[in-house]
């Protein structure tokens, strides 16, 4: 019987994985890419990552009050968690984090934010985890608006130190998958 799990990797392998010589966000070269939104923006993708996300945000974080997507990545992923949490009967609403403030209108960086309160539990949701440091920023952003994040949930974590960058600026970690998951190594 297939899992949600294997399936979900099984659709991340299909459509999200290659392999060759990129240049990543973090400015560093890698042998692999794994572009999650060609996945999770499909119907079955966002089922089950909503799924699969929901179950280890609540299990690293039991009293999460909100998710938050970064930016670009992470929007449908707190939109598909907020879907499913809803569906449980216990809904978690989503939040997203921009990168920089927007020049325009109510120049907000946190979008759907405005009805938080101070001390809201965020857990912040990613696509893929290289180095940590959007990720950090995203939190830091978060913080400095009065919110507690203790911790991030990814669906890859690349295994290039962004994790451990993430646990030691004090906050939890969890992912679904790993490089091991695509790539075979260590």
């Amino acid at each position: 019987m297939t899992t949600d799990r294997d399936r979900l990797l099984g659709l991340l392998r299909e459509r999200s994985f290659k392999r060759g010589t990129f240049t990543l966000t973090s400015g560093a070269t890698s042998d692999f890419f794994i572009d999650c939104k060609k996945t999770v923006l499909s119907a079955e993708g966002h089922a089950l990552i909503g799924r699969l996300m929901l179950d280890a945000t609540r299990a690293l974080v039991p009293d999460v009050q909100i998710v938050a997507g970064v930016e670009l990545g992470g929007c449908s992923l707190a939109s598909s968690v907020a879907l499913v949490s809803f569906r449980d009967g216990a809904p978690l609403d989503a939040i997203y984090v921009r990168k920089q403030a927007k020049g325009h209108g109510t120049k907000k960086q946190i979008e759907g934010g405005d009805l938080l309160l101070p001390g809201t539990r965020i857990v912040v949701l990613e696509d893929t985890v290289t180095t940590g440091g959007s990720t950090l920023r995203a939190v830091e952003v978060l913080r400095e608006s009065g919110y507690v994040v203790p911790g991030v949930v990814a669906i890859v974590d690349r295994l290039e130190g962004g994790a451990e960058a993430i646990r030691e600026a004090g906050l939890g970690f969890a992912s679904i998958y790993s490089r091991t998951d695509f790539m075979g190594d260590a």
